[in-house]
């Protein structure tokens, strides 16, 4: 089993590395390229069935010494993260092999994407999680300027701009965090931040929530977001919203239930205001907007609230709610910009299930999410509070529909029988028309996301176990 931890990241980082000096614009390095983040994505799921069953699995890279070497940990709530980026990356990635790629660099930086992302779930230190962060971030910067038009150039310049502010703010917190603990370990840190006030550690939690806040996109943070989605390609798109993304709900929960549930406490208050914030802002925002990516940029803005309200309440069902809805976001999100991307028969069928999944409406995944959410209102304290929190997703799914609704009849009905332009291949067709399957499979079958959710949650809720065996109080 610690081999098979070793293989999500390592696989994609060799392949990576053997066709980076590879023209990537043929076939043949383009299909190597896939077979080999298919190899990652099916280890990172025979990771997830094996983090259920047996629990964590951890091995030190290399054989080095605990402390020295690159320590790899995975459990339930990393191997699920790790298995649905790759999972969004494979498709993309696909996607735009069917098409045509246009980049001899596409494949490499896909590979090196997804040997960051898997490190970075699959890690139990904090600096090696900035190491990974950043080589994600810096894959994902070059491939914001694919087909380097002059929209794909701006977007490029906006998120190496934010890519660098969010770096400084959370090697600032990793600092921080070391000279409070003495340790980067996260087992350990969670130890010792429990012994330390909250006063010395509301600082480097706030560094770590701006840090996050910026990839997510959250209001206030979210000044970035619309620009850099609609500028970028639709396969890239896709991966930004669909797997990149994926690290600020990670680190939310990773980051704030897991190693400083305390801080989280604190703080639930304001998280539960931008929450809503962005709920609100990104919906109506949504609404005012014509073109179909502008406006799905926007309802990501939005849909990164639900998580942040789900933390906000916590517990299991909070945590639990959170995590699932991290899953499905990430599909629907996948699903919509790969779609609005093609051509042709059913395009706007595959488009139509990701847009209203996203409003929660069933029997798509995103209805999932929405029943996740609503067991989290009604657990919440204070029947006031729980009132309104059921009142703004009752809301906030009906804007979520009106734009899903608009943005299909003006993208797709509006245009049948008038756009003569030449249809998407039919194997592009059909891999979109596959994720929307998916996306229907697990709203009528919903027990392996609930279960994910549940053994996550329980997971974070657990106390650190390593004691004091390696250092006394800081």
């Amino acid at each position: 089993m610690t081999t098979l931890l070793v293989l999500p990241a390592g696989i994609a980082w060799i392949v990576a590395a053997v066709l980076a000096p590879m023209d990537g614009r043929k076939p043949v390095w383009s299909w190597i390229a896939a077979a080999g983040l298919a190899a990652s994505f099916v280890a990172s799921v025979l990771l997830v069935f094996e983090t259920l069953e047996g629990g964590p699995v951890e091995t030190v890279a290399g054989g080095w010494p605990e402390g020295v070497g690159i320590t790899l940990r995975a459990d339930v709530l990393g191997a699920s993260f790790a298995a649905v980026s790759l999972a969004v990356l494979l498709a993309a990635f696909v996607h735009e092999v069917l098409v045509g790629v246009r980049s001899r660099t596409f494949p490499a930086l896909v590979l090196f994407l997804a040997a960051g992302l898997s490190g970075l779930f699959l890690t139990r230190d904090i600096f090696n999680f900035y190491v990974f962060f950043e080589i994600s971030m810096t894959s994902a910067y070059i491939l914001t300027g694919y087909r380097e038009k002059d929209p794909q150039v701006r977007a490029a310049f906006i998120f190496a701009v934010v890519n660098l502010l969010g770096s400084v703010v959370f090697l600032f917190g990793i600092a921080a965090i070391y000279h409070v603990t003495g340790s980067l370990d996260m087992e350990v840190v969670a130890e010792r931040i429990a012994r330390v006030k909250p006063a010395s550690i509301l600082p480097i939690a706030t560094s770590f929530f701006v840090a996050f806040s910026l990839k997510l996109g959250l209001f206030p943070f979210h000044f970035w977001l619309p620009a850099v989605y609609v500028g970028s390609h639709p396969s890239v798109a896709a991966i930004l919203s669909g797997a990149l993304a994926n690290i600020g709900s990670y680190g939310f929960l990773r980051f704030g239930a897991g190693l400083m549930p305390k801080e989280l406490g604190f703080g639930a208050l304001v998280l539960l205001v931008l929450g809503v914030a962005s709920i609100v802002y990104g919906a109506l925002q949504a609404i005012s907007r014509h073109a179909t990516n502008e406006v799905m940029a926007y309802s990501a803005i939005g849909q990164v609230g639900y998580i942040l309200v789900a933390l906000a309440i916590g517990g299991p069902v909070g945590y639990a709610a959170a995590v699932v809805y991290a899953i499905v976001n990430a599909l629907n999100k996948a699903l919509v910009f790969l779609a609005s991307g093609i051509r042709g028969p059913l395009a706007g069928a595959a488009f139509a299930v990701g847009a209203f999944s996203i409003a929660g409406v069933p029997p798509a995944a995103g209805f999932v999410g929405k029943v996740a959410l609503f067991q989290t209102s009604i657990d919440a304290e204070g029947t006031f509070r729980s009132a309104a929190l059921l009142v703004l997703i009752f809301v906030g799914s009906a804007l979520s529909f009106l734009y899903s609704f608009q943005v299909y009849q003006r993208g797709f009905l509006a245009r049948e029988g008038g756009d003569n332009r030449r249809p998407s291949p039919r194997a592009a067709r059909t891999l979109t028309v596959a994720l929307a399957v998916l996306v229907l499979a697990l709203g009528l079958w919903p027990e392996p996301l609930l279960v994910l959710g549940e053994e996550s949650a329980n997971l974070l809720l657990e106390p650190p176990n390593r004691g004091l065996a390696e250092g006394g109080a800081p």
